[in-house]
């Protein structure tokens, strides 16, 4: 399946909507169902749409970017060969452009037309950098400069950039199977964590229904059981944050392992429980 491009201007508003509704969710909650068996489902559903739309978003843009960095070798071959035949850098970018890269290929097209329009070939790159934003166009962008800069074979340098770019592709799909089982260690421990909630709830509190609890006698089961779900929602929204920082290198990837922790979490709960 094609992702679509999610531009950053997009990410903001889905951030700005998203918690504005949360805390109206929240807000409204606190006023109007603060005793009602239905004020932790209310608190679920506003961390829920809080982190959801921008998870999702952050998940089709990496996708997007992925599929982008993936056909850099490609092109780069691509451009050796008609270098080979005699072109130069902005012709061999142009007959590029007409071959199919994925969602390369437009953005190439897009560059091709602004140097057709009268751009320099130095200005439509560093445009095309702007644009596509992904970390294999951030480091081969400014070196595609200053080769069309040097002039000369410039062929040598698109050939080891695309053995550069390749050998990094690889060691990141290393990385990330040799990250793996620590997420799953993540959720592993979050699972641990609910299973022994319920073991808490099925047995040492199984009885006791409102009675305090021995030796907090301020705290029935229902204000205990309250305490672990937020705790449980707590703990899965950084657990998926640090998943997120462990598995991808940044934060906002660990939205989508902590929308899928929560839910579980408050599924499990609720079922069980």
């Amino acid at each position: 399946m094609k992702m679509p491009k999610v531009e950053a201007k997009e990410k903001k508003i889905a951030w700005a909507v998203s918690v504005a509704s949360a805390v109206a969710i929240m807000m409204t909650a606190v006023l109007t169902l603060r005793s009602n068996p239905i004020f932790e489902d209310m608190i679920f559903f506003a961390a829920v749409v809080a982190v959801f739309p921008p998870a999702v978003l952050d998940y089709v843009d990496f996708r997007w970017k992925k599929s982008i960095d993936e056909r850099f070798p490609d092109l780069f071959r691509s451009i050796v060969q008609a270098q080979q035949t005699g072109m130069t850098l902005p012709q061999a970018l142009e007959t590029a452009s007409k071959r199919n890269y994925g969602r390369l290929t437009a953005e190439l097209k897009k560059m091709v037309n602004q140097m057709s329009w009268g751009l320099s070939f130095e200005e439509a790159l560093r445009e095309f950098g702007k644009r596509v934003d992904t970390p294999m166009a951030q480091r081969t962008v400014p070196l595609i400069m200053e080769a069309s800069r040097s002039g000369g074979r410039v062929e040598k340098v698109f050939t080891s950039m695309g053995g550069f770019i390749q050998t990094t592709l690889i060691m990141e799909k290393e990385r990330k199977a040799q990250t793996r089982p620590y997420i799953a260690i993540i959720y592993v421990a979050f699972f641990v964590f609910v299973f022994t909630i319920i073991l808490l709830f099925k047995t040492l509190f199984l009885d006791m229904g409102s009675s305090p609890i021995i030796g907090l006698s301020a705290l029935t089961s229902g204000e205990a059981w309250r305490i672990f779900f937020h705790m449980s929602i707590i703990q899965a929204f950084f657990g998926g944050l640090v998943a997120g920082k462990m598995g991808e290198g940044t934060m906002n990837a660990g939205l989508k392992h902590s929308v899928i922790l929560m839910a579980s979490g408050y599924a499990t709960l609720k079922l069980v429980v």
